[in-house]
């Protein structure tokens, strides 16, 4: 993985950690565990670490394109979960090309996906970006979803229920429930980045997701 990208680790599947170089690394978990405590599902098993048997960068040569998927998907029941890692450079590209046909008055904001449904890519939680032009400034929607908000590049302000929080490259910020939030690019020059985690996906599940003007 690189800075900025989103890594999935899905329910049920094995998972390690890993470092091989030198200097530290430092990633930002998002996790449904308060969810998977109440109803009494967490557990664990550990196992001998793994083999890697697949090429490095598989899943992403396969999806790498939105709106084309390796034909066989068509034909078979693959993976739940056919793409494991986002890469940032791709996600903002495709930002940068978004907001070459966005309009001003709209927020630049993409959603992570599952490949081969269209729909979220985990069942309880929901991952997109955003991108705030130089000096814009623009209010997200109230929700009854909260959300926490990670600064991936540039510098700015977030607003939440009239309270101002700067933020920078690598910090983070906990968006509560039916929150009032204001964002802001506090540079003239370069746009600022977020990633953006929410529990939209199980709101929408159990029937109470809403969206407030």
């Amino acid at each position: 993985m690189e800075k900025g990208d989103l890594i999935l680790t899905p329910p049920g599947l094995w998972h390690e950690h890993g470092h091989e170089g030198r200097g530290p690394v430092i990633w930002l978990d998002a996790l449904d565990l308060p969810l998977t405590y109440g109803i009494d599902a967490s557990y664990c098993i550990e196992g001998k670490s793994q083999a890697v048997d697949q090429a490095q960068g598989k899943c992403n040569a396969e999806f790498r394109q939105g709106g084309v998927i390796p034909y066989r998907s068509l034909d078979s029941s693959s993976t739940r979960y056919p793409l494991l890692r986002f890469p940032w450079r791709e996600v903002r590209q495709s930002l940068l090309a978004l907001t070459g046909v966005t309009a001003k008055a709209e927020l630049v904001h993409l959603a992570y996906v599952n490949p081969e449904t269209g729909r979220e890519c985990l069942p309880t939680l929901g991952f997109s970006a955003i991108m705030l032009r130089p000096g814009e400034e623009t209010r997200l929607r109230k929700r009854s979803a909260s959300a926490v908000i990670h600064g991936v590049e540039g510098v700015g302000i977030a607003t939440i229920d009239h309270v101002a929080h700067a933020f920078g490259e690598a910090d983070t910020i906990a968006v509560p429930t039916h929150a009032e939030v204001m964002l802001s690019n506090a540079s003239g020059k370069e746009a600022a980045c977020l990633f953006m985690v929410d529990d939209a996906p199980l709101h929408r599940k159990l029937g109470i997701y809403e969206v407030f003007d």
